[in-house]
Parts: structure tokens; sequence; C-alpha cells
């Protein structure tokens, strides 16, 4: 049910946890596959290292800027590689065309490439 919510969703709150617990929610772009969530970003972002210390997280739908419009949900995230990898890769770029483009060339100081998928509760 929660999944379906998201079908005309461009954006995601993510809530990672830092070593010492606290939240921190990021506004990410995502796709959904195999009734999975997935999220592409690089390896040298800070959720990217939050993520290998904790795998919690909670989700929720939000606007461009982060705010949240709609309920939080809980899940678990996993780093996603081979065939799921570009499977996702391709999902993304169909989903926001040029956008995607764009943010990879604007991003790729902060690593490479990394997908993590979220099983949500």
């Amino acid at each position: 049910m929660f999944l379906q919510s998201l079908e005309d969703v461009k954006h995601l709150s993510v809530e990672t946890y830092r070593k010492n617990n606290q939240a921190v929610r990021t506004p990410v772009w995502f796709v959904i596959h195999n009734e999975t969530i997935h999220v592409i970003t690089r390896d040298k972002t800070g959720k990217v290292k939050r993520l290998r210390n904790n795998p919690s997280v909670k989700v929720a739908p939000c606007n461009f800027f982060g705010k949240p419009h709609g309920n939080w949900i809980s899940g678990n995230a996993k780093f996603v590689t081979g065939d799921e990898f570009e499977k996702v890769l391709r999902l993304r770029r169909k989903k926001y065309g040029i956008m995607d483009m764009i943010a990879r060339l604007v991003s790729k100081s902060k690593g490479n490439l990394v997908v993590f998928s979220i099983m949500v509760d």
C-alpha cells in the first residue's frame, strides 16, 4: 500500500542515523523496482557513510526541499550491485530524464555511483 502511494511522487525524504543516533533527513530521487525502493547516490556522501554504520531508515514522501507530506515508514537499507544496479540506473534515467544526466554531472566530485535499496516494514 505504501509503495503504491509513491507512484506519482518525485522526492522521498530518507532519514538515516549518525553513530550517536541523531537523525538526518535527506530528500532524494528514487525508483521502485521489485516492490523495493531504490536510491542512487555517490559513495562519498554522508548518507552512505551513515547507512554503512546503521541500515535502519525511515522514509516519507516530500517536496523538492525535503518537507515531508506523508507518513513516515520504517525500513532497512542495503547496497545493490550487479544487474540490479544497472537496472535501477536505467529506471532512474527513464523517470527523471535530462535532470538525471545533469545530477550525475554535478555530483561527480562526490565519488562513484552507488545504489541502495530500502525494504519498508
